[in-house]
């Protein structure tokens, strides 16, 4: 039997038993109180957090991959912190890659016998080609999802890294990770529906982890995302600001610059701050790893 009352995300919350009897600001109130303890209860876990994207990290930098497991709400909230990944920062798709229970008709329609079906997430992962090279991140709210105990149990078999994020104490995933974190939401103003708290607690570790990693492997300057991809008007647009921005520029050097940089923001700023030509400035990258910082830095000792 599935003991759901020990779990912190489906206790009933004293704080909204007769929320169906409010007026409908004061129902949208009390969700929003609800909603502030979210912030807090991830900033309890900052330091777990950290430790996951130097981990992350230090394997995407090595060739890894960054893998989010999840069924349900937290599937999707992987799905989408992992295709959003390469138009904002550049990465290849496979870089960093979403998997929920019940596959790519799971995104639009609840599938939900999936989730417990322990052996579909090393079956998934398989497909995916995942290896020890790879990082996993398994995402459940209860803590206690069988699909995603299977995929983190897969993981450690290959000998994979994995982090376990889950916002219940004492969760299975917890226990079975290298690295847990485990923002405690409470009680969500609806009992069980733990897309509110839990999910948007899930979405902003998430956020973390993909933009610290990111951050870390040389995809920002400043606050700047330097790797964003111009794949439509408006990211050409955003990287043509992100140009001035970072070198002072007209709009009209900007597009001129962009024009000789391929489009790569990045190398882009680099040439319009050195004057140095596209074939020096992606060398000095690659020397610097990706990140501009350096490359600038290694331009001022040469002059």
């Amino acid at each position: 039997m599935i003991q759901l009352n020990k779990l912190t995300t489906e206790r009933r919350n004293p704080h909204t038993s007769h929320i169906d009897e409010l007026s409908t600001l004061e129902m949208v109130t009390a969700i929003n109180r609800e909603d502030q303890q979210v912030p807090l209860a991830v900033e309890k876990v900052l330091p777990q957090i950290a430790q996951a994207v130097d981990l992350i990290t230090e394997r995407l930098k090595n060739g890894g991959r960054l893998f989010y497991i999840g069924a349900g709400t937290s599937g999707r909230l992987g799905i989408l912190d992992a295709v959003e990944c390469p138009p904002t920062y550049g990465t290849a798709p496979e870089m960093v890659q979403g998997l929920i229970a019940g596959g790519t008709p799971a995104i639009f329609k609840a599938q939900e016998g999936a989730e417990d079906n322990p052996a579909l997430a090393a079956k998934d992962l398989t497909a995916a080609g995942f290896s020890a090279c790879d990082v996993l991140v398994g995402i459940a709210a209860s803590g206690r999802t069988p699909y995603v105990i299977g995929g983190i149990e897969y993981a450690k078999k290959i000998k994979a890294p994995t982090i376990a994020l889950s916002c219940s104490e004492n969760s299975q995933i917890a226990a079975l990770a290298d690295i847990a974190i485990t923002p405690i939401t409470g009680p969500e103003a609806v009992t069980g529906s733990t897309r509110m708290k839990a999910g948007t607690a899930q979405k902003l570790v998430l956020n973390m982890l993909s933009t610290g990693t990111m951050i870390k492997l040389g995809k920002v300057y400043g606050n700047l995302m330097v790797d964003v991809k111009t794949s439509n008007l408006k990211l050409e647009e955003r990287a043509r600001r992100i140009v001035m921005e970072a070198t002072g520029c007209s709009r009209d050097e900007a597009i001129a610059v962009l024009a000789q940089a391929q489009g790569r923001a990045k190398l882009a700023i680099l040439l319009q701050l050195t004057g140095c030509s596209a074939e020096e400035g992606r060398e000095l990258l690659k020397k610097a790893e990706g990140k501009l910082g350096s490359a600038l830095h290694e331009m001022e000792k040469q002059a």
